[in-house]
């Protein structure tokens, strides 16, 4: 009896020690009463991340949880769900895919089954069907077939263009549609009252933005802009903590309109593209996946600009 016992406490630790283990490649971060951010990994998707390499948030309201960006897989969602109930007994009603990258809306189904109504903007949920066999494929290799259980297709409930704004218990969500930016449907969850942003992939903090082959960056400034004219005490950024103003224009906009800057110097001095490598972003060195991004990003930024 004594060793049935003590089976069962070291199989209890196992499951606590497995649990901590994998949300700890999530950082739960108080924003505001009741309004937090869920902080991923700057890197890339993983197993063990299970395809989380990126920023969340939920508000917590009388009638329910609000949660922004449902996460990389299923498995994913499920670890999103665990925070949140580490800090209220409160059900996800309500969930808002801020774009079409697959950490904004891959975990939709796990939150569905659970009675949440999902809420995009219209081109996101384009993007999301264009792009959907794509990031299966890239998630199956960078996270493997097991992490990847129960991940599938599961669109929004409801789509918008432009601005929707709704109330639930008491608090009063705008929806604003900016893109395209890093993705053609990325938009912004502005909290009025409670001036907090939820910026999606609009803006990157600590981790070097991508401009990816889908990606506007022209469009990207005027989409940031549109940002920082409500003047947010708090920014929620798509990777990143939760942060100020000034750091998000720091880490974003800056870099933004530096590249283009550059590569419109480069293209106006009539060089070659095959020596593109040679802008020098050093001063952008700071941010993670520096080394990874910096080449990619002038080659679709150039790409882009000499048809502007």
């Amino acid at each position: 009896m004594k060793i049935f016992k003590w089976l069962l406490v070291l199989w209890a630790i196992f499951l606590l020690s497995s649990q901590a283990c994998a949300e700890e490649h999530l950082k739960l971060q108080k924003v505001k009463n009741n309004i937090y951010a869920i902080v991923g990994e700057l890197g890339n998707r993983t197993a063990d991340n299970l395809g989380n390499n990126a920023s969340f948030g939920f508000i917590i309201t009388a009638d329910g949880v609000v949660l922004v960006d449902s996460g990389g897989t299923y498995k994913g969602a499920e670890k999103i769900d665990s925070l949140i109930k580490s800090v209220t007994d409160k059900p996800v009603v309500t969930v808002i895919n801020t774009g079409g990258q697959d950490h904004r809306w891959l975990g939709n189904g796990y939150f569905k089954q659970r009675g949440a109504h999902i809420i995009a903007s219209k081109a996101a949920v384009t993007d999301q069907h264009a792009r959907f066999q794509n990031q299966m494929f890239m998630l199956g290799n960078l996270v493997g077939t097991k992490a990847l259980a129960g991940t599938d297709a599961v669109y929004a409930d409801e789509k918008f263009a432009g601005k929707k704004v709704f109330t639930l218990g008491g608090v009063r969500f705008e929806l604003m549609h900016v893109g395209p930016a890093h993705t053609p449907g990325d938009i912004l969850v502005w909290l009025p009252k409670e001036r907090v942003v939820f910026a999606g992939d609009v803006v990157y903090v600590d981790r070097m933005l991508g401009v990816l082959e889908h990606s506007d960056s022209r469009h990207w400034l005027a989409a940031y802009e549109s940002m920082a004219a409500l003047k947010p005490d708090f920014v929620v950024p798509g990777h990143g903590p939760a942060t100020s103003l000034s750091r998000a224009r720091a880490d974003t906009y800056d870099y933004l309109v530096f590249l283009r800057n550059n590569v419109r110097a480069f293209i106006d001095a009539g060089r070659d593209v095959t020596q593109i490598s040679e802008i020098d972003q050093s001063r952008f060195k700071r941010l993670k996946n520096y080394d990874t991004l910096k080449g990619r990003n002038a080659q679709q930024v150039i790409q882009a600009m000499e048809w502007e």
